[in-house]
């Protein structure tokens, strides 16, 4: 069957792009970085995909002779030869043609398990690195383990060479999961992109020390202080034994099959439609979303993540992630489990990446769909006749679980029986932990056990959300609740009681501010459609996350990398691959290629145009001890809702929740001893 234009890449389409790019270059080694799905221009999709919506056929498609698809193009980053020529070219798969060859000059690609597992090799391997291991003294149960990380600006090495950092910890025992972020040692070391030690730094302690260099000469070397080693940070069930016995089993039962239908990448659910997409950087996306037949996303996804920390004594700066842009939320996703990772009735959706010779590697169950209840939906009871109506709430849930490093992030997208989308972020994982000498402490961390400080820092997540409430052409309108003046002769206020709203409409591609004080809201409308019962344009509103935006001073190269986290809500008019706040290419960056460079360099008209709306939130993470050892996992949620776009509440057709259909058992009390 013919791939729909919107499905990633598969196998037989990664393994012919790679052949195709090979061939071209005979006489070098090809490492392929990247071989993704390059997402046809929407000039070239939009009538594909309603003709698609309108086709009655098994598969929701047209017959491809009536409905050709856009060209089915691959796009390729790669290593010519070494890490030093970055390139990067595209092939039409359909005519097996080669173009767009392009260097990457002064770019780096991100990263991968492969480069950080050689990294961590070869610190150890390092003679230098071994000499300042051993004048540690460790105990004889001690393994050094080694955390490699990518290399955020600081201005002092030059960024057109790769760096990866590596920071030294040890873990206890020969157990492999073992704690190793429970003993951070007191150095790490700089390599280079051939994996060369290029120097090995002292870390410091105190708010005072500073970063030293480990030279070659005979010097009196701080040695590991027996007091840090404690039993209280395991996690491991072999390590950790000890387990509550109170919590009973938890079925999620569906016993006529769930409420969703898959075909392909095509979900529908209840009265919604769209198609699940993944890649290797921004991991899940959805497309193409509509409800009841009216149109309302073209695209969703997750634009991109920062994580700075705040501890300012170097080499601690360096310690500034782009995760997406520098790791992959693709690459890193979770094979995600049965009973574990998600409840219930459950469809996986498997993705394909590629291995840096090309081959296709498939990556199991990285997206998890099911349904779940969600509390009551909407209820009324009549008190003069005391009869209740009650609904309770499903929610269709789109999940894909990442590992970067130390950290888990949990993403899901929900879809609600009332049309409104939920977008829920989860932080969970280990702490990212420098060392400290017992008895000191410094105010950008908080001491968590023994020698173990965690640093200050922040989570700043950029969602890409590019509508089409019914149609294309759309609008941003900010509205505002203020009080009504109470001695304006013109208003009718006379107990000071009355509040009236404010609305303006964005005119040019523009950031924006939150004000809760005002209960600022921004509306995504449609002012060619009106809606019959209030004659207002049809819209959904964007409920953010409260959020602080980045703390890094404007002139820091954090905040000249991550310009979108200057401000939570971004509106730009839409541009083909236009999909990364920070840029396409985070790797050591030095800035100026965000969205506020871009619209900076362009002042594009946003009202009643095809526009993106970006919007920034997270959380400001200041570790407190029940994060650790593992971190209960912190929530955020982001909704876009309907706001005058139906008639009445969507929802008032879903079906009365009924104790015939639900089966709750009732508990009864456990006393043993009847109540006088």
């Amino acid at each position: 069957m013919v791939p729909h234009p919107l499905d990633p890449l598969s196998p037989q389409e990664i393994s012919l792009a790679s052949k195709l790019l090979k061939d071209a270059y005979p006489k070098n080694k090809i490492i392929f970085r990247a071989i993704t799905l390059a997402e046809p221009a929407k000039a070239l999709l939009l009538p594909y995909l309603e003709l698609e919506r309108k086709s009655s056929s098994k598969d929701g498609r047209l017959n491809c002779i009536h409905n050709p698809p856009p060209p089915r193009i691959a796009f390729i980053q790669f290593y010519l030869d070494h890490a030093s020529k970055f390139q990067q070219a595209e092939v039409d798969l359909d005519t097996q043609k080669l173009f767009g060859q392009k260097a990457l000059e002064g770019k780096h690609s991100y990263t991968d398990a492969v480069e950080m597992q050689k990294a961590e090799i070869a610190c150890l391997a390092n003679p230098h690195v071994q000499e300042e291991i051993k004048a540690l003294d460790l105990p004889e149960n001690g393994v050094v383990c080694v955390e490699a990380w990518t290399y955020g600006t600081d201005g002092i090495e030059d960024m057109a060479q790769r760096i990866i950092m590596c920071y030294l910890y040890m873990r206890l025992g020969d157990h492999k999961d073992a704690n190793h972020f429970a003993y951070p040692l007191d150095i790490c070391a700089e390599l280079n992109a051939d994996f060369e030690v290029m120097k090995v730094l002292l870390l410091p302690s105190a708010e005072s020390d500073r970063m030293e260099q480990c030279t070659s000469e005979k010097k009196e070397r701080k040695k590991f202080d027996r007091r840090k080693i404690h039993s209280t940070s395991e996690y491991h069930p072999d390590l950790q034994p000890e387990r509550r016995e109170t919590t009973k089993p938890y079925h999620v039962m569906q016993p006529e099959g769930p409420s969703f239908k898959t075909e392909g990448n095509l979900l529908t659910w209840e009265k919604w439609r769209m198609r699940v997409g993944f890649n290797y950087r921004e991991g899940l996306t959805i497309h193409d979303v509509s409800y009841d037949g009216r149109d309302l996303f073209y695209r969703l996804s997750l634009s991109e993540m920062f994580v700075p920390y705040g501890d300012s004594r170097s080499p601690y700066p360096r310690k500034a992630a782009f995760d997406l842009g520098n790791n992959g939320a693709g690459v890193n996703a979770n094979n995600l489990q049965l009973g574990c990772d998600c409840l219930g009735s459950i469809k996986y959706f498997d993705a394909y990446h590629h291995t840096l010779s090309g081959d296709p590697v498939k990556f199991p169950n990285v997206i998890c769909c099911h349904e779940i209840d969600d509390g009551i939906l909407w209820k009324h009871t009549n008190y003069r006749t005391d009869n209740a109506v009650v609904t309770r709430s499903r929610v269709l849930v789109l999940q894909t679980i990442i590992t970067v490093g130390n950290y888990e992030y949990i993403f899901a997208f929900q879809f609600t029986q009332a049309a409104e989308i939920n977008y829920e972020v989860r932080a969970t994982g280990i702490l990212s932990t420098n060392p400290i000498d017992i008895g000191d402490s410094v105010p950008y961390g908080t001491v968590v056990a023994p020698g173990v400080m965690a640093p200050y820092h922040q989570h700043l997540f950029s969602l890409r959300i590019d509508p089409a409430i019914d149609g294309q052409k759309n609008s941003l309108l900010i509205e505002e609740s203020h009080p009504m003046p109470l001695d304006d002769p013109n208003v009718h206020n006379p107990i000071g009681v009355g509040y009236m709203t404010t609305k303006e409409i964005v005119e040019k591609e523009s950031p924006l501010d939150l004000d809760v004080t005002k209960a600022r809201i921004f509306k995504i409308i449609n002012e060619n459609v009106l809606n019959p019962v209030t004659n207002t344009p049809v819209g959904y509103k964007l409920v953010p996350h409260y959020s602080q935006m980045l703390l890094a001073h404007p002139s820091s190269f954090h905040a000249k990398r991550s310009e979108f986290g200057a401000h939570a809500v971004w509106v730009t008019k839409y541009l083909d691959r236009e999909l990364y706040a920070a840029g396409e290419h985070t790797m050591q960056s030095l800035g100026g290629v965000g969205i506020q460079s871009a619209i900076s360099s362009r002042s594009e008209s946003v009202r009643d145009e095809d526009i993106v709306v970006w919007h920034t939130f997270g959380t400001t993470h200041n570790p407190r001890v029940e994060d650790w050892p593992v971190m209960p996992a912190e929530k955020m949620m982001v909704t876009l809702k309907p706001v005058n776009f139906f008639n009445k509440n969507p929802a008032m057709d879903v079906p009365i929740s009924m104790q015939e259909v639900n089966k709750s058992v009732l508990v009864k009390d456990n006393s043993c001893c009847p109540k006088l």
